[in-house]
């Protein structure tokens, strides 16, 4: 039985994730290096409060499966995953996700979709039984220790903590300062005001940020050429470092090039906010050869040539 005296009590569940809001995907948000910090600590902070405690459940991996961002979980006392579980049944757990999404991202409120899983168990439809909740994760044995990329996080995470404790004055840093690539990496034009203006062909354009007609004629013409765009983006794009544009060329590959085209440019616009600009774009295609097509998203020939 659970209670068994001579093993310690351990479980293991997987909370699924997912942003209801089309602007904010949070597994692009958590593969872009300056933003992963920022949810990951969000996650920390909301389990802690789900259970009372910072060493009440663990992660022990993060997936990113589009739109699901999903973490395992451990639990190594059978008290910790009740108060989970109560936490995750009043829906506490879910306003404390979206609180602490909201101010680690500095954005406005993140409205989450939720669901608990223990194996092949939706949780979601006996979370009143609570005993036979408890069950169902206990069966589930953890499978891994903690991934190394969490146990770095962890180590980053208590280490800023211990420093905004004894330095209050840290506490409004960015928490991009989690995670330290060999140096912060600049988005294109960060140290300088978004240019308002550009010139392609001799004529001066706005520099208006990508919009969803945009998005879907590339998606459309582009074609095979997707990629190369993607890696000309990527220099000044972290969310499509490698090996992501591969991984979006195998991920997509049955909804075929249009799919995949747009998939890749929706990462460098969620990313990127209000500097996933038209000029970005343009640039990228010139690079590649794919004039007509910058012509047509800037409205200098109708989509029929």
């Amino acid at each position: 039985k659970m209670a068994g005296s001579s093993t310690p009590w351990t479980g293991s569940a997987y909370l699924f994730l997912q942003s209801t809001c089309k602007t904010i995907i949070l597994p692009a948000l958590y593969e872009s290096s300056q933003k992963k910090p920022c949810v990951f600590k969000a996650l920390k902070l909301a389990l802690a409060d789900s259970t009372g405690s910072v060493n009440g459940v663990d992660m022990l991996k993060v997936h990113c499966s589009h739109p699901h961002l999903i973490v395992q979980l451990k639990f190594c006392k059978p008290e910790n995953c009740r108060r989970f579980l109560r936490s995750y049944r009043e829906g506490a757990l879910q306003k404390s996700l979206q609180s602490h999404l909201q101010l680690s991202l500095a954005t406005t409120t993140v409205p989450l979709q939720v669901e608990l899983k223990a194996g092949s168990e939706h949780l979601d439809k006996m979370l009143k039984d609570e005993d036979r909740c408890l069950e169902c994760i206990y069966r589930e044995k953890p499978d891994r220790l903690p991934d190394e990329e969490i146990t770095e996080l962890e180590e980053c995470l208590k280490s800023l903590m211990l420093h905004q404790s004894t330095n209050n004055n840290v506490a409004g840093k960015d928490c991009s300062s989690l995670k330290s690539p060999s140096r912060p990496y600049p988005p294109s034009g960060s140290s300088l005001p978004t240019q308002l203006t550009f010139i392609f062909q001799g004529q001066q354009f706005d520099n208006r940020t990508i919009t969803p007609d945009d998005h879907q004629k590339f998606a459309k013409s582009v074609s095979k050429k997707w990629k190369q765009v993607g890696r000309s983006l990527q220099k000044s794009c972290r969310a499509l470092r490698d090996p992501v544009i591969d991984n979006l060329a195998l991920e997509y590959d049955r909804e075929g090039l249009y799919e995949q085209a747009y998939q890749m440019l929706l990462r460098f616009i969620q990313s990127e906010g209000k500097k996933a600009t038209i000029a970005r774009l343009i640039a990228a295609l010139e690079e590649n050869g794919l004039v007509s097509l910058a012509e047509e998203l800037l409205g200098l020939h109708s989509s029929e040539d």
